[in-house]
């Protein structure tokens, strides 16, 4: 079930058939907002219950609904979460409207949509060269988060364990957007990511520059430390050469590069997964 929902979900993702109403994050806006508050999620009992209580429906759905006309309802359970949770409609609105602004020139808009990106650390890039390696090391990291992270978890964990995840991860960033300071989020999503961030990782030396990229990996990913950003982002930097100029104000290149590494590495987990499910490791 783990391939299928993958592939369904990619290709419902990639097509951009869900609308921003029907994105995860807005239905956990709506949740956190119907059962919860910011003054609420202030405590400890009450953050830890909003952060587990979505993958404990889901998991009480599947076991409901298991063995339903031989596991249809199943699979059909396992799609839909599926594709919610692969849903970023705003990252990728934003990426597209950062890279509109590059081809034009327009630095300053550039600084806006790259900063947007990720609400979970400042790019503090000094020129236009770096903010394309910053903004090339950002893509990296998202797509772990929005993608490698999820399914890793889905295929581990079935659908319970990527909702959870993606709740975790959504409390995270209103946390940084609305500096709202909400106890155990960012504890509990260091914890969650600090393994699949090296698998994932290990990826990106597969996919890229074996040697370099290696040796950047038993650095980073070695050191119990090392934050999940560091280990991803720093990993595909080193598997993928940056170029030294650039003929455009801004550098496209480089952030391209990165951002096709990701793919790379994306393809290579499917891959992996297929052979799994194939000598029935995985279902």
């Amino acid at each position: 079930m783990a391939l299928f929902s993958l592939l369904v979900a990619i290709l419902v993702e990639r097509l951009k058939f869900l609308p921003q109403s029907w994105q995860l994050d807005s239905i956990l806006n709506l949740y956190s907002k119907t059962l919860f508050g910011n003054k609420q999620l202030s405590s400890d009992v009450m953050m830890a219950l909003a952060l587990i209580l979505p993958a404990i429906a889901v998991q009480v759905a599947m076991w409901a609904v298991n063995g339903i006309f031989w596991g249809l309802v199943s699979l059909t359970l396992w799609v839909a979460i599926s594709i919610l949770c692969f849903s970023h409609l705003k990252q990728r609105q934003l990426f597209k409207r950062y890279m509109q602004a590059a081809c034009r020139g327009d630095s300053q808009a550039c600084y806006h949509f790259a900063d947007a990106l990720d609400p979970n650390v400042s790019l503090d890039a000094v020129s236009e060269e770096e903010l394309g390696a910053k903004v090339g090391q950002s893509a990296a990291w998202l797509n772990y988060r929005f993608y490698g992270a999820v399914a890793l978890f889905l295929i581990i964990l079935g659908p319970a364990g990527a909702v959870f995840y993606c709740t975790v991860r959504y409390f995270s960033d209103q946390n940084q957007e609305e500096k709202l300071e909400l106890p155990l989020v960012e504890d509990v999503l260091m914890v969650l990511d600090w393994l699949p961030s090296r698998i994932f990782a290990f990826g990106y030396v597969l996919s890229g520059q074996f040697s370099q990229a290696f040796a950047c990996w038993m650095q980073y990913a070695l050191n119990i430390r090392s934050s999940a950003r560091e280990v991803v982002t720093q990993v595909a930097q080193a598997a993928e050469p940056q170029p030294e100029t650039s003929a455009t104000p801004i550098c496209t290149q480089s952030t391209l590069s990165l951002l096709q590494l990701s793919k790379r590495n994306f393809i290579l987990l499917l891959v992996c997964l297929s052979m799994l499910t194939i000598f029935g490791v995985v279902a």
